[in-house]
């Protein structure tokens, strides 16, 4: 046979006009599709996991987030009385930062905080009776504790600073007289229903007062007990930010332009002369040296 002739019995040349070839392709095709394959790459794909399998899973990452948000973010309280009227309303809902204690911020003149009971300030109130859900939604956060005995009030003065009010005057802190006006109760006095000091706030305590004056037994009345009425900075939960619900009372809570008054602060009184004495040492050692170095050249 001569050289590069052809059986007549061997295959057909692969050509892609080939119709044979189209059709062995197509067959090819359709068995990988099919996963029948026998090197396993056409393998069929696992179906995903059923909604319903993966709910249980998605509530429990919900409530693992949920306590992690209530123990060091954020958690909500709920208003139990009139005693911080108009700024806030009986059964109002608010969130109340808890993350900038955990840095070591302490609290301001101004704040408006929720903190456990001292001691004695609830001894009158009944204890609440939730039910499990109750608890349990407290537990996680995403309703207000219903069992912890905690207050609500607005700081007015912090460790180290003097306070007072006499009748008919108003709050004194550190010889500044404040302007409530805009966030005491219309129609109240600052402390008519009981006059107090002056008092100095031990550091880490502060004094605090509800905005509704007569009708809040804050710091003023509870001056009998350990502490002459103030609250330990350890015992503040955190600082309230906003009024969360109802809907139509959403608000922030700033602190009132009063408490950023030039002045008000003991620590910035005495910060000057602390800074000139600091100043004035170095100097006072520079002249003496001199002095006795002439001294011995004479």
């Amino acid at each position: 046979m001569a050289v590069g002739a052809r059986s007549g019995h061997e295959e057909p040349e692969d050509r892609p006009g080939n119709p044979e070839n189209v059709e062995s392709a197509g067959a090819a095709d359709r068995a990988g599709s099919d996963g029948n394959s026998s090197d396993g790459g056409g393998a069929a794909l696992k179906k995903p996991r059923s909604f319903w399998k993966e709910l249980p899973l998605l509530i429990g990452i919900a409530l693992v987030l949920a306590l992690l948000i209530k123990t060091f973010l954020v958690q909500a309280f709920s208003i139990p009385s009139d005693s911080m009227q108009n700024t806030l309303q009986r059964g109002d809902r608010v969130l109340v930062d808890k993350l900038t204690p955990w840095f070591g911020a302490e609290p301001k003149r101004g704040e408006v905080v929720v903190f456990h009971d001292p001691g004695g300030w609830l001894e009158t109130t009944q204890a609440a009776n939730p039910n499990v859900v109750q608890k349990f939604l407290s537990f996680i956060g995403l309703m207000p504790s219903a069992e912890e005995k905690d207050l609500i009030k607005r700081v007015i003065a912090v460790g180290g600073d003097t306070v007072e009010c006499k009748e008919d005057g108003p709050v004194v802190v550190n010889g500044k007289a404040l302007d409530d006006k805009s966030y005491i109760f219309p129609g109240n006095t600052p402390c008519n229903d009981e006059p107090f000091g002056p008092i100095k706030v031990p550091e880490g305590r502060i004094w605090v007062m509800g905005d509704h004056r007569q009708n809040s037994r804050d710091s003023r009345y509870h001056q009998e007990l350990p502490g002459g009425g103030t609250v330990s900075n350890d015992e503040v939960v955190g600082r309230a930010i906003v009024v969360a619900w109802p809907i139509n009372r959403w608000a922030t809570l700033p602190v009132p332009d009063t408490f950023d008054q030039p002045g008000l602060s003991a620590v910035a009184a005495v910060a000057p002369g602390a800074i000139g004495l600091a100043g004035a040492v170095p100097i006072v050692i520079w002249r003496r040296r001199a002095g006795l170095g002439s001294g011995r050249q004479n």
